[in-house]
């Protein structure tokens, strides 16, 4: 549990470490910092400033306080102009989020899943904390204002059980293998083409990686992960049984299996197909084309590009 009391590259705030040093520890409080930091690209309900776009793919926290400052010279909690905010998603909330709580020593880490609470009979793909609290680790929303617009409470979440309100990528995949669910009712929403049961197979591997402190963008694509979500999944595919072990690993770690996390961490290492291995394919929905990303560097060259469209920086 202690790794997650400590930073990764990604958490890390580089020289912005103050900031996250004048935040509250408590939920309420640094889950409120954190929507007064970052607007949702998408699902905010604003009109937001094309020019601010690429801002979606900053990837790290040291970058997106980078950009935050660089607009509001101040403390994270002082109000900023909701079209001013980073533009993020719900990874970026849930990472700023645990990069609060980790600067404060607290053991928190962000899960990968689907969430039934923003569109009805639909689950969209969607990120939120987990922290320990001392006595058990705990699910919080960090993108969502708390209160009666929700059926439950956005800051200590209904844990896995049939019909909770988010369900992770495994538990998600492991009741599609058995016939419980219905594949092309997740993914990122339903009148979008990205979803069914190679999409529920890649966050399986992304949620492995973030529960390894790889806390990858959401569109960033490694190892076995599948390419083409419109291909037919043929059972005899080896990715499928590798799924299979793997959710089931992750099922069982959420459970208290200390051998299963282990496992889980003995074999990201190992695997070629399971880890990032310092390079991503990044799939920017800001519609550039595909860039081969260093993590290590954090430099990145074009794989594919949209005709006309000017390249820089992820």
């Amino acid at each position: 549990m202690n790794e997650y009391a400590r930073h990764s590259a990604y958490t890390d705030p580089g020289p912005f470490g103050a900031l996250l040093d004048a935040l509250p520890s408590d939920i309420p409080g640094l889950t409120a910092a954190v929507r007064n930091t970052v607007i949702h690209y998408r699902h905010s309900g604003e009109t937001l400033p094309d020019e601010h776009f690429l801002e979606i793919n900053n990837r790290w926290v040291e970058r997106i306080l980078a950009t935050d400052q660089e607009r509001h010279p101040y403390a994270l909690a002082e109000p900023r102009e909701v079209t001013d905010r980073v533009l993020g998603c719900c990874r970026d909330y849930t990472l700023l989020t645990v990069a609060g709580l980790r600067q404060h020593g607290i053991p928190a880490r962000s899960r990968i899943g689907f969430a039934n609470y923003f569109r009805e009979n639909y689950h969209h793909d969607h990120v939120v904390v987990e922290y320990w609290n001392g006595d058990r680790w705990v699910w919080a929303d960090s993108q969502l204002d708390p209160g009666p617009t929700w059926p439950f409470d956005v800051q200590d979440m209904p844990r896995p059980a049939t019909g909770a309100p988010f369900v992770t990528a495994a538990e998600v995949w492991t009741a599609f293998r058995k016939g419980e669910a219905d594949p092309w009712n997740y993914g990122i929403g339903p009148d979008q083409p990205v979803g069914g049961p190679w999409f529920i197979f890649d966050y399986v591997l992304i949620e492995l990686a973030h529960r390894q402190r790889e806390e990858i963008l959401l569109w960033d694509a490694f190892g076995a992960m599948s390419g083409d979500f419109a291909d037919e999944m043929s059972t005899e595919d080896p990715r499928v049984a590798l799924a299979d072990e793997i959710a089931a690993l992750l099922i069982a770690a959420d459970a208290g299996s200390e051998a299963a996390e282990s496992e889980l961490s003995e074999r990201f290492a190992a695997d070629d197909r399971l880890n990032p291995r310092g390079q991503v394919i990044c799939h920017t929905p800001d519609e550039r084309g595909m860039f081969a990303v260093d993590l290590t560097t954090r430099e990145l060259e074009t794989v594919s590009a949209f005709p006309g469209v000017a390249q820089s920086a992820a």
